[in-house]
């Protein structure tokens, strides 16, 4: 009895497990009927919609008739199932392979389980170093041929290679690399057999200079005799490299930041931010500018109070920082000069490349000086801080491989007045966020600042804003009443990193101030009095941590900059 025919529907048709190939449920395409009916005796009657004459009258219609496959549909399905089958045939040998491997790297593993690594009592107790120590006081470094100082690592696998007879472990430990050679009974052990990218171990054996033509940090390797597995790191699926990769999507990086952070990139980082930090205290110290705590809950506003983080402090309304600047200017009188490097918190609801809502802020308030002094030690602590960092070889390296083309700056800086700023833009044809011309008393818009900055490639102090667009604190330019004695730093790549000015010294010019901007002086009676017992001219900054960072280490984002970024609508991990 022939076999009933299969039908075919290019309209209605399903190539999935709601059809089965008959009349009524009707597959979608001629090649998924041949996967499921072979063609040796199986007819394939096919139907798809077709203008043409319909009923007695002939009128014309939409005809749905079961036709026969034709000839030139069967051979184009033909060649297509044949290619499926030769994929079949491919991939069920490819399975069978590999399930012959897995079984017999099961019984590796199994024979494997049976080695035991046991340490040579007979060997000399091993000194435990850091993966970056040299000193040849402790270490005695052998040749490839003889012995060297027995040591003990520990560290977590940062690469892995293995060939026939030897196994290369690359450990890091946050201090440096180290690559160490495994061998005979060690390679055959079940914990080297499923070592994975991030386990920690330790391990002992004998540092030794490396052969002819070899490359490995510090030009040396560990050669092993012992090892143990101190913490197992998943693998597979689950392996760090999966979860993390370098061109991954942004929101998983993010989402996975504790493990983007063991990479070298982030790590590095990481690094010179610390570096960078010691920089700044080191230069402060310097200068005789001492360090205070300012505090991070606070009841007054600095830039404005669309950008307060708002919480309930005992049942009173109070803010997290954006600025511990006015709490440095009531230090000036009894302390000097001072500094903080603390957290500031701004609720702009902002994604742009260079804002975070939680940024390091290293802030200083100078007494008794002038604009001019206030430009010149702000290039001095700039330059002086690169110069420090520099001169670490490591932490030089790390910003070299970081940033190939970066250099310290030149002094002088370039210094340019907003208003010749406005009229370079006017000249350059780079609108403002209206799309018109820029005019005097705009706020130049981040966009505008950064083509002007990167054209420009050199730092700029940019000075003498506008009294409307800045701070209600800000000191008016006594040469011209429409600007303020104002600065900010730019820097090519990533635009502002300081803002600073001379502080308004007068009372009445103060209580001006506040008026102006709407502010109810009575909270800030503190402040205020500054001006009331014994006032001065004074002035001061703000730096971003992050933003100098990303200028000095290449980055495209300053959520790059610091450990875990927190930025609109992002507080996690």
């Amino acid at each position: 009895m022939p076999a009933p025919p299969v039908y075919i529907d290019e309209d209605v048709g399903r190539d999935d497990d709601s059809a089965v190939g008959t009349e009524g449920a009707p597959y979608k395409t001629l090649l998924h009927a041949m996967i499921k009916h072979p063609p040796d005796t199986t007819t394939y009657l096919t139907r798809k919609s077709e203008t043409g004459p319909v009923g007695e009258d002939g009128d014309e219609g939409v005809r749905l008739e079961w036709k026969p496959a034709s000839k030139s549909a069967l051979k184009k399905a033909t060649n297509l199932f044949e290619q499926h089958k030769k994929k079949q045939a491919k991939a069920a040998e490819l399975a069978i392979r590999e399930n012959a491997e897995a079984v017999k790297r099961q019984q590796v593993l199994e024979e494997a389980k049976k080695v035991i690594i046991e340490e040579d009592a007979s060997l000399p107790a091993p000194i435990r170093i850091r993966l970056d120590e040299t000193d040849p006081a402790k270490i005695k470094l052998g040749t490839p041929d003889s012995p060297g100082t027995r040591i003990r690592v520990l560290g977590r696998v940062h690469h892995l290679r293995s060939q026939k007879d030897v196994m290369f472990v690359t450990l890091k430990d946050g201090y440096g690399q180290m690559q160490c050679v495994f061998t005979g009974k060690l390679i055959r052990a079940y914990a080297a057999m499923t070592l994975t990218l991030e386990t920690s171990l330790a391990i002992h054996g004998e540092l030794r200079s490396l052969p002819p033509k070899a490359h490995a940090p510090l030009d040396r390797e560990l050669h092993a005799d012992f090892f143990t597995v101190i913490g197992a790191a998943v693998g597979d699926k689950e392996a760090i490299t999966n979860k993390v990769q370098a061109d991954g999507d942004a929101q998983t990086l993010l989402d996975n930041r504790h493990l983007v952070l063991r990479g070298e990139n982030a790590s590095s980082i990481m690094k010179v931010r610390a570096a960078v930090t010691r920089a700044f205290r080191q230069t402060y110290q310097e200068t005789r500018v001492l360090e205070v705590t300012p505090p991070a809950m606070v009841q007054t506003q600095v830039e404005g109070g669309a950008t307060l983080f708002e919480f309930n402090y005992y049942g009173e309304k109070a803010y997290l920082t954006q600025s511990s600047q006015l709490y440095l200017e009531t230090c000036v009188a009894s302390l000097g000069d001072v500094f903080c490097i603390c957290p500031s918190f701004r609720a702009e609801k902002s994604l742009t490349r260079r804002h975070l809502s939680e940024y390091m802020h290293i802030e200083a308030e100078l007494d008794f000086i002038q604009f001019d002094d206030l430009l010149a030690h702000l290039e001095h602590v700039i330059c002086r801080v690169i110069d420090i960092t520099l001169a670490d070889p490591v932490i030089a390296a790390y910003v070299k491989e970081l940033n190939p083309k970066f250099a310290a700056p030149h002094r002088p800086f370039r210094r340019m007045k907003y208003e010749e700023a406005i009229q370079w833009l006017i000249e350059h044809e780079i609108p403002n966020e209206d799309g018109e011309p820029h005019k005097f008393g705009d706020d130049i818009a981040e966009a505008a600042e950064r083509k002007m900055t990167d054209e420009l490639n050199v730092p700029i102090f940019l000075t003498h804003f506008p009294v409307e667009i800045k701070a209600f604190y800000m000191k008016k330019d006594d040469q011209d009443k429409r600007v303020t004695e104002s600065v900010d730093v730019l820097m090519p790549g990533v635009g502002e990193i300081v803002g600073g000015s001379m502080r308004i010294d007068d009372y009445e010019e103060l209580m001006a101030g506040y008026k102006r901007v709407g502010i109810d002086p009575a909270p800030y009676y503190w402040y205020t009095d500054q001006r009331r017992y014994g006032t001065s001219p004074h002035g001061g900054y703000g730096l971003g941590l992050e933003r100098f960072l990303a200028w000095m280490c290449g980055r495209w984002t300053v959520r790059e900059c610091t450990l875990y970024p927190r930025f609109a609508y992002r507080c996690t991990p």
